[in-house]
């Protein structure tokens, strides 16, 4: 039976494109919540610590719908390109916000771009797991650091659950098990008419919304269970 882990990028809208706007959290989040609730999935929610101090409601209503609460950094700084001093202080500054609304231990670094260099900061802030890898990036494969933390890859970028069925099922019932999938609440605001790159903004808004209704349909066809990072950071451990 396949394992799918559902998470959420909770960030401003389309970094870095539209990072000053927050339509995503405003119109898009409440969807999304309701969408996981109609088939009972339990999420995980990477969060900015911009986005929990702007909107504590919003990560409010996740946690008490039972989602679990992740780190995102602060800023949306991608961390390739921030030095250690500043980097260490994302990743502290925005576990100690974010611990303020639930327990918080799996991490994701913005644009799943994190060096290997850092990965004892996170060590060092308490968190347990990591999903800054992507399976299709390059990064993928290069050398990695010995760690105590668990890495669990997202297994395809984001635009893909955007895709006609026709095209769309056929490679997510291929994707190894455990699949990691990812979205935005922006994903689910209409932003066809922005002045962004194409896989950003094509199929957004309601259609997105029923692309994503769709592919949770497809799962539980395909008898998969839903769980959160941490739930599968569980089953991992004690595969081992």
């Amino acid at each position: 039976m396949p394992r799918v882990c559902l998470t959420v990028d909770f960030e401003p809208d389309c970094p870095p494109y539209l990072n000053t706007t927050f339509r995503g959290i405003e119109q898009g989040a409440p969807a999304l919540l309701a969408l996981f609730a109609e088939h009972g999935v339990r999420a995980t929610y990477f969060t900015t610590g911009d986005v929990a101090a702007r909107y504590p409601d919003a990560v409010r209503a996740l946690v008490r719908d039972g989602h679990e609460l992740g780190c995102h950094g602060v800023s949306h700084a991608a961390f390739d390109e921030l030095d250690e001093a500043t980097a260490r202080r994302e990743i502290a500054d925005s576990a100690r916000l974010l611990r303020t609304f639930a327990p918080v231990t799996s991490f994701r670094a913005p644009y799943l771009r994190f060096p290997e260099r850092y990965v004892r900061l996170l060590e060092e802030a308490g968190f347990t797991l990591d999903s800054s890898l992507a399976k299709y990036k390059r990064s993928y494969h290069a050398p990695r650091v010995p760690t105590t933390l668990t890495r669990i890859p997202a297994s395809m970028t984001s635009s893909v659950l955007r895709l006609p069925a026709l095209v769309r099922n056929p490679w997510l019932l291929a994707l190894a098990d455990p699949v990691v999938l990812f979205v935005h609440p922006w994903e689910f605001v209409d932003l066809t008419h922005e002045d962004l790159r194409y896989d950003c903004r094509f199929r957004t808004g309601p259609v997105a919304l029923r692309c994503l209704r769709d592919v949770i349909t497809l799962f539980e066809r395909a008898g998969a269970s839903f769980v959160t990072m941490r739930e599968l950071e569980a089953r991992t451990a004690a595969a081992a």
